[in-house]
């Protein structure tokens, strides 16, 4: 792996595309798109080089460890308000209300990644760059490079947002959970309550709104959309994105597929909770995995009912808790449960616990990374949205996949009160022999369709290698053109 402040492309490798990856500032953003550059490089597509920040330089160095990749620091903004010194990341936010500055002050790094990207631009083929690094699009069109973007969203979401936005039915219901109906897809009904700020409005403005749409302009006038998912997953909610939205997209997922390479380094030792995992497989005891994402705020009223209903549902479970919630857990819950239950606050490897074959549940936030990952382990997931599109995708999750279940309100609301006695009796359906089984198994055939897609030969396969020969081709025909100019200018 090179590190560097400047990326250095080797004539060894100048016959292949050289691929620019941009993630933004968050592990749920990250990986995929280090998943993506993974893929690249394993199937030999083309080199990689990624721009990030000093403070997450190591997640991603340790994350592609082994990778002929280089990584080019830019400094990241000094002073933004709110944001506390050496945060560079929105996990480490101490609150997402702080997401608006974060995003906003990212701005200043524009000159910083011009400069950088200047100095091997003649090299660049195209720039990956996360949606919500909306700027980088006029920096690439600045230097005559194609930009593609990345959001890390279902087509499902992208879909039913925008036909429901567009049509105006989303100012229509009195109140935030009175159901209408979505004009392109008839058979959805969804309410206001299952979006997120500030679209859960009547009639929304302010911030929050500016930098969606400027996110979703610079999109709109990139070359394309790259999306992490599979064509058959999403058929008819990726062929409206193409065709009513007139974006071009591609389906090149499920990023998750493309393992990272470990570092040895760091994974001498198998950590404890997979210890743990392999115990309850001799015990023959199946476990609920509980992981509510890093972004998620939980109130201590309701991180009591979890406990309390994972307590009740008498189910193994390993239940990945941030360390300043931990505290909320009354010393009674631990040794109740302590058995047959473990509590996690380090950073996890998701997939790898999903994919240990004990665990036959998940209970998710349904962050389409999440999602993912629980499909492609073949495990059925029991859908808790709380924040951004995660309402949706749990609509996907439930009643368009038909992978879960989903966990019920104390009021019916999408967004209200989860009691101990609505979600043990979830778990116990998820987990049980009868819904629970048939949901097991029709996920393992989707598991399995997601596999093949992204294997030789599959829809992802395909759609990946076309768009690295397309703009390849592009970039040779525009080589081509300055060639002749020049000679005719002489």
């Amino acid at each position: 792996m090179e590190n560097r402040n400047m990326a250095h492309i080797s004539s060894s490798s100048s016959s292949k595309p050289n691929i620019v990856v941009f993630p933004f500032m968050s592990k749920g953003h990250t990986i995929p798109l280090l998943h993506l550059a993974q893929l690249l490089l394993d199937r030999g597509l083309a080199t990689v080089t990624i721009f990030t920040t000093p403070a997450n330089h190591p997640f991603i160095s340790q994350s592609l460890a082994g990778a002929h990749v280089s990584i080019v620091d830019l400094p990241f903004p000094r002073n933004i308000q709110g944001v506390p010194p050496g945060v560079e990341s929105t996990d480490k936010l101490p609150s997402m209300a702080l997401f608006i500055p974060f995003v906003r002050g990212l701005e200043l790094m524009q000159p910083a990644f011009e400069q950088e990207l200047e100095k091997i631009h003649s090299q660049v083929t195209c720039i990956i760059s996360d949606g919500f690094l909306p700027w980088t699009l006029e920096s690439a069109s600045r230097l005559g490079i194609p930009r593609l973007s990345y959001y890390g969203m279902s087509y499902y979401s992208m879909a039913v947002s925008r036909d429901a936005a567009f049509s105006g039915l989303m100012s229509s219901p009195e109140t935030d959970d009175e159901p209408f109906t979505v004009k392109s897809f008839p058979w959805i009904q969804i309410t206001r309550n299952d979006f997120d700020e500030p679209f859960n409005r009547r009639d929304p403005s302010g911030p929050h709104l500016d930098f969606i749409n400027q996110a979703v302009t610079a999109t709109a006038n990139s070359y394309g959309l790259l999306v992490n998912t599979f064509y058959d997953l999403e058929q008819q909610f990726a062929d409206y994105c193409n065709h009513d939205c007139h974006l071009r997209t591609w389906s090149i997922g499920p990023l998750c597929l493309a393992k990272l390479q470990k570092n040895k380094i760091l994974q001498s030792e198998k950590p404890g909770w997979m210890h743990w995992l392999d115990q309850k497989l001799a015990q023959e005891r199946p476990v609920l995995y509980v992981a509510f994402g890093t972004q998620a705020s939980i109130s201590p009223t309701q991180l009591q009912e979890i406990a309390l209903g994972l307590e009740g549902a008498e189910v193994s479970f390993l239940w990945v808790v941030k360390k300043s919630d931990v505290e909320l857990l009354s010393e009674d819950f631990q040794s109740t449960v302590s058995e047959r239950g473990i509590i996690v606050t380090d950073w996890v490897d998701q997939e790898e616990i999903l994919e240990h074959p004990i665990v036959q549940g998940f209970l998710s936030h349904c962050g389409w990374n999440s999602v993912l990952d629980g499909i492609c382990a073949g495990v059925p997931i029991l859908a808790w949205p709380m924040m951004a599109e995660q309402g949706l995708n749990a609509k996907l999750v439930v009643e368009e996949i038909k992978v879960g279940l989903r966990v019920g309100t104390v009021d019916g609301r999408s967004k209200g009160f989860v009691t101990a006695n609505n979600l043990k009796s979830a778990v116990r359906e998820l987990m049980g022999s009868g819904e629970g089984k048939q949901l097991r198994e029709k996920v393992k055939e989707i598991a399995k369709a997601a596999i093949e897609a992204t294997s030789e030969g599959g829809s992802s396969w395909n759609a990946l290698s076309n768009l690295i020969n397309e703009i390849q081709r592009e970039k040779e025909i525009n080589s081509s053109k300055l060639t002749t100019v020049d000679i005719c200018t002489k």
